[in-house]
């Protein structure tokens, strides 16, 4: 079981144990409940120590922050690559092909899965977490928790200076003007089970973006979205009236160009929730969207 040792500062004597973990490690109060009912949930100075226990000092805590239910449905293993490019014992960072669902779907049940392939590199105990989810046909850098508490903390980071993250990808035209921002609320499209349209009572949704080359009819974007909606860069780009090259849902499908959407994750900046040490990751082209920027050109290149 994973867990979490601290030292009690001076500044924190007189703390609870529960405000302790809420205001210093940022639990949530859930995680507290469930710490609080194991039996070495929480020890201070190796003795089970209760939440209302004030602390002194010097104390030394130690709190679990691993799973201790199982998933309530069974992942099934895959021997599906999934190359790992950060890892340490709080979360990892993949770099994820096309073609890969994080989860089983309904919509593509023979898909090969990111929780899949992780259960059969680390074993079926290993319970997935999935921090920021990738379209199946998106490309590159997704973070993966290992614990429900650090899965909690990176969520309330996503969109924050704490965890940004930049995309590229590469449209059909030239986006007015070529670096701008778009606001657009996203909600359900009543009339599809998977698709998205901007509407006006939709969540907010906010998209930064900048065009890097042109030509040959595409561009090639900086994508940052300050948001989390679903599918909100393949949609903003569409309702900006420049789809993703390959995006059959929103703009139209061409294998011959490329045959998935033209988007790749490939910037990771954030805090690490635990450490606070700064993580930066970083993930190549992949050769499908390289051999679109070949058709690009070098193009007319903005400051950004």
């Amino acid at each position: 079981m994973e867990t979490i040792t601290r030292a009690i500062a001076p500044e924190e004597e007189g703390l609870t144990v529960r405000r302790y973990l809420r205001s210093r490690l940022g639990f949530s109060a859930r995680a507290v409940s469930r710490a609080a009912f194991a039996d070495t949930g929480i020890l201070v100075n190796g003795q089970r120590a209760f939440t209302d226990r004030v602390l002194r000092a010097g104390d030394i805590m130690i709190v679990e922050i691993g799973d201790r239910k199982k998933p309530k449905k069974a992942v099934v293993p895959g021997n599906w690559p999934l190359p790992i490019v950060w890892e340490d014992e709080y979360l990892l960072i993949a770099d994820k092909p096309a073609g890969m669902t994080a989860h089983a779907s309904n919509f593509s049940p023979e898909a090969p899965t990111v929780a899949g392939a992780l259960a059969w590199s680390r074993g079926t105990d290993f319970l997935f977490h999935p921090v920021n989810r990738l379209d199946k046909g998106t490309t590159g850098l997704m973070v993966v928790a290992k614990s429900g508490y650090v899965h909690d903390l990176l969520r309330r980071a996503l969109h924050s200076p704490r965890f940004r993250r930049e995309y590229r990808g590469i449209c059909l035209g030239t986006p007015d003007p070529p670096i701008g921002v778009i606001d657009a609320p996203i909600g359900r499209d009543e009339s599809s089970a998977i698709a998205r349209q901007v509407r006006p009572d939709g969540a907010p949704a906010l998209t930064r973006y900048a065009v890097l080359a042109s030509g040959g009819g595409l561009s090639l974007l900086r994508l940052l979205p300050q948001t989390g909606r679903t599918h909100q860069l393949r949609l903003h780009m569409t309702w900006k009236g420049c789809p993703l090259a390959g995006d059959w849902l929103y703009g139209r499908e061409d294998p011959d160009l490329i045959a998935r959407p033209a988007l790749h994750s490939c910037a990771l900046r954030m805090v690490h929730p635990v450490t606070k040490e700064e993580v930066r990751v970083d993930s190549s082209l992949p050769e499908d969207m390289e051999r679109l920027l070949r058709r690009i050109g070098t193009g007319d290149s903005p400051q950004v």
